[in-house]
């Protein structure tokens, strides 16, 4: 195709020199980007991935979620899953992430590694992928399984929805409030982010 449109030995060679690099360069990506991780999300199963990164341990099993280094790129998974459209598969992810999980020496749980990767997160969800906020609102609260008097034990995680990692007030409740969803904005964790903000910082000023 490129010799019917020149005689010019040099752009020739120049053209077969690109995509040379191209084909190479997308291999590479392949080859290196292609965990069992990735691999799962292609099917957009849950089965895949909750066999994929059984494997993993423990203490590395949400960064193996968050983050693959492909050559001198990092890439996460779980955006990957979103951008692609394997929803069911990012929330199979989600789930994963926040699960709290233990051995003899400490407690994991994915909840900080997850927004200190992505602290945008909630506006992700927002743009992309509404149908995950609710799965990701609920990872964010602990119930006890032991009753007492009626009533048990709830543990609500949601410190990165009200201040991000500089220190400053997150805009977590702002971009909820834009997506104009009645039922997520009456989500527990939501709720419990508003009054808290209402009750011991907002209300001072008015």
């Amino acid at each position: 195709v490129v010799r019917s449109m020149t005689t010019d030995e040099a752009a020739q060679e120049g053209f077969r020199w690109s995509l040379t690099l191209i084909s190479k360069t997308l291999v590479r990506t392949i080859l290196e980007g292609s965990t069992i991780v990735m691999q799962a999300i292609n099917t957009n199963q849950e089965k895949s991935l909750v066999k994929a990164i059984s494997v993993s341990p423990r203490g590395k099993r949400a960064m193996e979620l968050l983050n693959i280094t492909v050559g001198t790129q990092s890439i996460s998974p779980l955006y990957w899953a979103i951008e692609s459209g394997s929803l069911v598969t990012a929330h199979a992810m989600i789930n994963d992430l926040l699960t709290i999980r233990a051995d003899r020496d400490n407690y994991y749980y994915g909840y900080d590694d997850l927004f200190k990767r992505h602290p945008e997160i909630i506006h992700r969800l927002c743009a992309d992928a509404t149908n995950l906020l609710w799965p990701l609102l609920d990872g964010l609260i602990w119930r006890s399984r032991v009753v007492v008097a009626g009533q048990r034990r709830v543990n609500y995680y949601v410190k990165h929805l009200m201040q991000d990692g500089e220190g400053k007030m997150n805009k977590a409740l702002e971009w909820l409030a834009e997506n104009k969803d009645p039922k997520i904005i009456c989500h527990p964790a939501v709720v419990m982010v508003s009054d808290v903000l209402w009750g011991q910082l907002a209300n001072k000023y008015f």
